[in-house]
């Protein structure tokens, strides 16, 4: 799922595009996408895109006349910028907004059609759309801690929940947590100030250093590969490959469609987490430390 530095991304991207231009034409191919319809999708025709913004995962487009597109590309939703009237492609493409100079596709992989356009009027009924999810590069370390221990959650769930912060997601979370040297399952409300303040700080530092990464790779190219595994990350998506900073092999837990990777010797102290499924599989057979996962492998 695109997070706060791929959404900056697209906008850094989009900005010089499509900002005072004119919508020309809208198509749509999949109707799951467009979730609403008063004003319908045609209404954008002849409207100038005024502003772009970030609404914690969202894309807003702003139009005269009050109009505003909110797009939430979800999993696997991604734009690209083609050619004037680039054709709509079959399996994964879902609209287009028609410029005179390009086209803007909206596309998603896979079945789900979990990618969704809301076309609201007015700012309000944007804001009723808003989670919630506090600013992080806004918030002092006091502000910060209050967000982060208003209940009493993992450190996984509550970087990663909407109402509390915004625009982080399950990538981006580990390698926060991995760069603060903190276990994804430590309990937001037993953290001491030497670890409120290095959570803190790492998760300014990751999505400013990520989000101008991002940015600085693309250049001035509109970018055809948004993802959440990067081979620069330190922890996500590297399963049993060697931690950056200690060498030990990255772990996982493992729930739903997604995984938390962390490192066990940088972050847990050497203990192993187990995600539900696989310790009842176990139970007293699944290794607790990095030593006896070790063992395990050699017998």
């Amino acid at each position: 799922m695109p997070e706060l530095p791929d959404v900056e991304l697209y906008l850094h991207a989009l900005s010089p595009r499509v900002l005072g231009r004119t919508v020309r034409r809208t198509r749509v191919a999949s109707p799951f996408f467009v979730r609403t319809f008063d004003p319908p999708l045609t209404a954008l025709e002849g409207r100038v895109v005024m502003t772009l913004a970030r609404l914690g995962k969202r894309l807003v487009f702003g139009f005269d006349e009050d109009l505003f597109a909110v797009v939430h590309l979800m999993i696997a939703g991604r734009m690209r910028w083609l050619e004037p009237g680039a054709k709509i492609p079959a399996k994964v493409g879902l609209a287009a907004f028609d410029f005179e100079q390009a086209t803007l596709l909206f596309t998603e992989a896979g079945s789900r059609k979990q990618a969704s356009l809301h076309l609201v009027r007015g700012l309000a009924a944007v804001e009723a759309m808003d989670p919630g999810g506090a600013d992080v590069f806004a918030l002092s370390l006091a502000q910060f801690a209050a967000a982060l221990t208003a209940e009493n959650h993992t450190l996984k769930r509550v970087l990663t929940d909407p109402h509390v912060f915004s625009g982080i997601g399950n990538a981006y979370s580990d390698e926060i947590l991995h760069a603060a040297k903190l276990s994804p399952v430590k309990l937001s409300r037993s953290l001491d100030e030497d670890e409120m303040m290095r959570l803190h700080s790492a998760t300014r530092e990751v999505l400013a250093l990520w989000t101008t990464r991002l940015q600085e790779e693309a250049g001035g190219d509109f970018p055809e590969k948004v993802t959440a595994f990067r081979s620069e990350m330190a922890v996500h998506g590297k399963y049993g490959k060697p931690c950056p900073r200690c060498g030990a092999p990255v772990q996982r837990i493992v729930y739903a469609t997604n995984e938390s990777n962390y490192c066990a010797a940088c972050q847990t102290g050497g203990r192993l987490l187990a995600d539900r499924a696989l310790s009842r599989l176990l139970r007293e057979d699944w290794p607790k430390t990095l030593e006896a996962l070790e063992q395990a492998k050699r017998r």
